[in-house]
């Protein structure tokens, strides 16, 4: 796996409260929509954990990364990123009309999708509580009740999706046990990666239809019929 020296160039807070990091890196080191780094400051000497870092958006000089952005890390904060890592999110050439939902405190980690198929002239709606701060005007925005009764529209759904709220998701859609989904969904399961991907410690064990599913590296995106939910 790759390795990259980066460095925190600005810090800045979203509208829904999150902060987020401006990152210098190579551009082989940006990942894509998805997909995270595992990142780490080594002046941070007692920090025995790296922090994985998702993208929100790609700048001249490397990107930003979608909060939760550690507070320690103030400009100039030297990284070494590990990655990318994960699977990530894939948009097929039969989508013109994307919908994107957060259960999250954040879109942000959403946003390089949405970006993706805004440049494909795709139909793209978010559904969120929370907002950022420079959404394109393209984007259409509801609040996260109305996904319900949008689900037949979309040629494909992208969550961001806490793991603890994936047993409340059936109720969120309105599908019951047994009745399939009106078009495919695909998750990132949001939780936390001890190890990511370095010693299949289990901590981040998603369930699946087949067993458990590790988010560090069998996510953290996945279509969500293979999950348990």
């Amino acid at each position: 796996m790759a390795n990259y020296t980066g460095r925190v160039s600005e810090l800045r807070y979203g509208r829904s409260g999150g902060l987020e990091g401006l990152v210098a890196c190579p551009p082989i080191a940006v990942p894509p929509a998805g997909r995270y780094l595992s990142a780490h400051a080594p002046a941070e000497a007692d920090a025995p954990l790296a922090t994985p870092l998702f993208l929100s958006r790609v700048t001249a000089t490397g990107f930003w990364a979608a909060p939760p952005f550690p507070p320690d890390w103030i400009p100039g904060t030297e990284l070494i990123l590990r990655g990318p890592l994960g699977t990530g999110f894939e948009l097929p050439t039969f989508v013109t009309r994307l919908a994107l939902a957060t259960l999250s405190d954040s879109p942000a980690r959403l946003l390089p999708l949405a970006l993706a198929a805004l440049e494909r002239d795709c139909a793209v709606t978010l559904f969120s509580d929370s907002l950022l701060s420079d959404l394109p005007s393209t984007l259409e925005i509801y609040p996260l009740a109305s996904l319900r009764e949008a689900l037949s529209w979309p040629d494909l759904l992208a969550l961001d999706l806490p793991l603890e709220r994936l047993p409340t998701l059936r109720g969120l859609l309105g599908v019951p046990v047994g009745q399939p989904l009106p078009c495919p969904v695909q998750a990132l399961i949001w939780t936390p990666m001890p190890c990511m991907e370095m010693a299949e410690c289990g901590a981040c064990a998603v369930p699946s239809r087949h067993g458990y599913k590790l988010a560090c590296s069998d996510g953290p995106v996945f279509p969500l019929h293979t999950l348990e939910w």
